[in-house]
């Protein structure tokens, strides 16, 4: 029985001991699984980026380029090539086992690119081809030349290469012969040096003794609808000169449509550039100007020529206002890469642009108003300048030019000096009054239709036509009651001096004048209206003078009344009568 025990005690023990055993092979085995579970995530992923299936063979190897299922396994490819340099770095000897095999799916997918990507390129040198087409197509697969930037830039600087090559003949070729062609649809009469403000309009003279300029002249000083290209026109299509052969334009029309294009296609390449070949700043800006460089140059050149021999004042000084607010309108798409172009063709325009108006000014400063007929109304030198003042202004208010502002100025002053002078050639006052009044007024119409009303043009000539105007009106009153006028004036200062005496003295001349006011003042009120009438063109401005001059008469016969005395007041009109009189030549324009 102890025996049998002490076995039982014996076999007891072992389990215990087993029992520990099992324990700490449990402990270990856990320890084990959480350590591979641990590395199995990295584990199956290195074996899964290391590892080449079959799947990325075949579609490198057999996939053409345009399929979806190309462009995921050149992906997963370049993921490949990226990782095992990598590890390589770390000397993972499994490297070995798969560099071979992914430097030939490299090497053929590069060829294959590279075929693609040449082939695209080569389709714009076909004739009439649209290059937007194979360009948005290379946009869609810009994957592949970031694939071959990576992994061979020779390649990559071929493709690049053969594209500047390609694109640089393209837009060259395009623009030489767009330009050519847009040029023959200008009007064949151009603005000469004979077509300047103050050279004296012959066109009304017999042509076989003066050279004929423009049929049209008025359209040298005036902007009319050609100041659409800056509005309406701004952004339109370009002019296609094959369909517009039988339309003929001013030359800002074709500089509108040739700098449009240029801005477009300046924008879209740029911005083509920086998106597939991956280039920024210094280096974008490089690669566009190989491209753009040549066609470029044919421009700057073509305006130069024109620029040369321009007279037409209005056309540069649209094609200038066209230049910056292209450039405006390439800041706005985030282009800078014209901004080198569009500051050239400013330098080219504008001391052109300056040279002309001053030849304009000088012109209306050496006219001899000697020449000219004694006519009191509106001289063409007048109309010209309103029109061309008008056209600038109204440009300059929406858009402010740097340097306009001092031309017009200047310009003002001449033509302000030039009517005086002219004026001079009048023998009497009141036609140097009618004649200056006709011109002010002709000047601030036009300018009223077109611009702001707080214009510096329209507020000189409108003080001047005011001062002029009151002037005038003392002096169309002065024959019919110039003496009563100075009666009133007279004794104004009589009695602000307090010289009773001689205000006294003055009642006899008083009874007079008041007498023949009576007798007269309705014959006087129609001449002062017909002699008015007569003299300015304007309906307009010759009823306003009229009210003014009668209102004029009507103050001085009210100061009349308050410096007479109480028997010679008797004796006078009374007020009424002589505001139903003048009502009737009151008319509404």
């Amino acid at each position: 029985m102890e025996s049998m025990l002490m076995n039982f005690q014996s076999a007891l023990g072992n389990i215990s001991s087993e029992i520990l055993s099992l324990q700490r092979k449990s402990v270990s085995m856990s320890q084990q699984l959480s350590n591979r579970q641990i590395i199995r995530g990295p584990l199956s992923q290195f074996i899964e980026d290391m590892t080449v299936s079959e799947a990325l063979i075949d579609g490198i190897m057999d996939c053409p380029v345009t399929d979806k299922e190309f462009l995921i396994q050149l992906q997963i490819l370049n993921h490949k090539i990226n990782f095992v340099k990598e590890q390589s770095f770390k000397e993972a000897k499994s490297c070995l086992d798969v560099k071979d095999i992914l430097e030939k799916l490299k090497v053929k997918a590069m060829a294959k690119i590279r075929t693609y990507l040449l082939e695209q390129i080569y389709k714009f040198r076909k004739p009439m081809s649209n290059y937007q087409v194979p360009q948005n197509n290379m946009l869609k697969y810009k994957f592949f030349f970031e694939f071959i930037l990576a992994n061979e830039r020779n390649v990559a600087e071929e493709i690049c290469g053969e594209y500047i090559d390609t694109m640089s003949k393209i837009y060259y070729s395009y623009f030489k012969s767009y330009s050519s062609r847009l040029m023959k649809l200008q009007f064949e009469e151009r603005t000469s040096k004979d077509d300047l403000m103050g050279v004296e309009d012959t066109a009304g003279r017999s042509s076989i003794f003066h050279k004929t300029t423009l049929k049209h002249k008025g359209t040298v000083f005036s902007i009319d609808t050609r100041g659409q290209v800056l509005s309406s026109q701004f952004e339109e299509s370009i002019l296609v000169p094959h369909t517009a052969s039988k339309t003929r334009y001013h030359y800002e029309a074709l500089f509108r449509s040739e700098q449009y294009a240029v801005a477009d296609n300046g924008c879209r390449e740029y911005l083509f550039l920086i998106e597939f070949f991956k280039v920024r700043n210094a280096q974008a800006l490089d690669i566009f100007n190989q491209i753009m460089g040549k066609t470029l140059s044919l421009l700057i050149k073509n305006l130069q020529s024109f620029v040369e021999d321009c007279y037409d004042t209005i056309a540069l000084f649209l094609c200038l206002h066209l230049v910056m607010r292209y450039q405006l309108l390439c800041h706005k798409r985030a282009v800078p890469a014209l901004d080198k172009y569009w500051d050239t063709l400013r330098s080219i325009i504008w001391p052109r642009f300056e040279f002309v108006f001053q030849l304009n000014i000088n012109s209306v400063k050496d006219c001899d108003p000697s020449k000219f007929n004694k006519e009191t109304g509106p001289h063409y030198i007048t109309r010209r300048y309103a029109e061309f003042s008008a056209a600038i202004v109204s440009v300059v208010e929406g858009f402010p030019c740097e340097g306009t502002t001092q031309l017009l100025a200047e310009l003002r002053e001449a033509v302000q000096c030039f009517l005086l002078r002219m004026a001079s050639i009048f023998p009497t006052r009141t036609q140097q009054l009618v004649f200056l009044i006709n011109n002010y007024d002709l000047v601030l119409r036009v300018l009223m239709e077109r611009t702001r009303e707080t214009s510096k043009e329209a507020e000189s000539f409108r003080e001047l036509l005011n001062a002029r105007s009151s002037e005038f009106v003392e002096e169309i009153l002065s024959p019919h009651f110039g003496s009563i006028i100075q009666l009133v004036k007279e004794s104004e200062t009589l009695i602000e001096k307090g010289q009773a005496d001689d205000l006294k003295r003055q009642e006899g001349k008083a009874l007079v004048l008041v007498q023949s006011f009576t007798n007269n003042w309705k014959r006087a009120l129609e001449e002062i209206n017909r002699e008015v009438l007569q003299s300015f063109p304007s309906l307009v401005l010759g009823s306003s003078l009229v009210q003014c001059a009668m209102t004029q008469l009507v103050q001085y016969y009210n100061r009349l009344h308050k410096i007479l005395p109480q028997n010679a007041r008797t004796q006078l009109t009374n007020i009424h009568h002589i505001m139903v009189e003048i009502k009737k030549y009151k008319t509404n324009y």
